[in-house]
């Protein structure tokens, strides 16, 4: 059955958890035993309704402020496809956890408390969202009970909503727009009778006619080495294979193949899986490749076909989102993982970073900050071969590291 990875995005208390815990409830998806805990940890809350929110507010100090700090990630399926949807904080400090829980996503919900319109979240999230290149954005007006349902005050957020696309630096996603209340259910998983004046699909009616395509198997194959498989035993004296990933495209029994950093060249002798042996290996298929050649080939490299390799790069720029509370700088080094490789990497220069709320280049920034998102210069100690995020994704993507504290400080994606 079909996977539709769901993140949902917005402010403070807009509702996304309360979101989440309705569409598990309307969609039969919380065992009894739970609604039970549910039941009696909104009572001790002092509660005369059952606080849906307390599925996904997992941690203590969540369920004590009433927000959402990490991430979580919670599966539900209806008779038409399986979902997992990723409940991001809504607070600016958390901007970090808002783009690690996107990134696999292919569906962004945006909250937006129909009294308060769009704020700084707002264009925050609408920019990553777009950042990511995440193909599907649904806008979810919530609290309209709170609004007494008014499609003025729906009409005219959005368009606010649409002022803020014609702004944008890249280009924006397919948007929808729907009107929900997530405390009373109204539009989530069926149409709603109070909000009669909205003649559209609810917002469950509309993820389920999602359609979509693994851009991934459409995109330059590329297969990242993990480990080289040698078992020496009696039955495989000779065997050399290569384990590991097909990251985008596909690969036939007799492709020709290139091996990089080694740059040398064999064809594709077997593709095997377990014990069965395939034709062809897919876009995120793990899989074991044989050569017919003895090639150059360890953990890190990365086989793709001839005619449309990547480069490889020593000097890159790239789009990061700064995700440490200590500033990024010129002349800092850091260590570059990409795939299974990591690098170290100097910054060289920060191009610029951008003010997400008016879409301005701020070309004269010394310094990135906590959540701060721009374009640098990384000049690497040994080539990496990345395509551009653009082109492919998959292969696109790269996060830093500081090598004293060992902690993820930044996620970029090359330009």
């Amino acid at each position: 059955m079909e996977v539709l990875r769901i993140t949902t995005s917005g402010s403070v208390d807009d509702g996304k958890s309360t979101l989440i815990g309705r569409l598990l409830y309307d969609t039969h998806s919380i065992p009894q035993d739970k609604m039970e805990a549910l039941h009696a940890a909104s009572k001790r809350k002092g509660l005369d309704f059952t606080d849906l929110s307390l599925l996904t507010d997992g941690l203590v100090a969540e369920r004590e402020q009433g927000i959402t700090i990490d991430v979580a990630h919670i599966y539900f399926s209806t008779p038409t496809r399986k979902y997992i949807i990723a409940d991001t904080p809504g607070h600016i400090e958390y901007t970090r956890n808002m783009v690690t829980g996107a990134s696999n996503a292919q569906v962004s919900l945006i909250l937006i408390d129909a009294r308060k319109g769009i704020v700084e979240q707002t264009y925050r999230h609408f920019f990553i969202a777009c950042l990511l290149r995440i193909p599907y954005l649904v806008v979810c007006v919530n609290k309209m009970d709170l609004v007494e349902y008014s499609e003025a005050r729906f009409n005219q957020i959005v368009e606010d909503f649409q002022q803020l696309i014609a702004k944008a630096p890249f280009k924006a996603p397919s948007i929808k727009y729907i009107p929900i209340s997530s405390i009373y259910g109204e539009n989530l998983a069926t149409r709603s009778e109070k909000i009669s004046w909205y003649s559209e699909e609810s917002l469950l009616e509309y993820l389920e006619q999602i359609t979509f395509d693994h851009a991934d198997s459409s995109h330059p194959a590329r297969f990242k080495v993990q480990s080289v498989i040698r078992p020496k035993t009696d039955a495989y004296h000779d065997f050399r294979g290569f384990a590991g990933k097909v990251v985008s495209g596909h690969f036939n029994v007799g492709d020709e193949i290139i091996s990089l950093p080694s740059q040398q060249k064999s064809r594709i002798k077997t593709i095997e899986q377990f014990e069965t042996q395939l034709t062809t290996a897919e876009a995120r298929q793990s899989v074991v490749i044989t050569l017919e050649d003895e090639i150059d080939t360890s953990r890190g490299s990365m086989l793709s076909k001839p005619e449309n390799a990547p480069s490889l790069l020593k000097e890159i720029d790239a789009q990061v989102c700064w995700m440490d509370q200590t500033k990024l700088v010129p002349g800092k080094a850091y260590l570059l993982q990409h795939g299974v490789n990591r690098v170290k990497a100097k910054v060289q220069q920060i191009r610029h970073v951008i003010d997400v709320t008016s879409n301005t280049i701020l070309e004269d920034k010394k310094e990135m900050g906590l959540n701060d998102i721009g374009k640098i210069t990384l000049k690497t100690a040994h080539p990496i071969f990345a395509d551009s995020y653009d082109a492919n994704p998959a292969n696109g993507a790269f996060i830093l590291i500081d090598e004293m504290s060992n902690s993820t400080v930044a996620v970029g994606f090359v330009a």
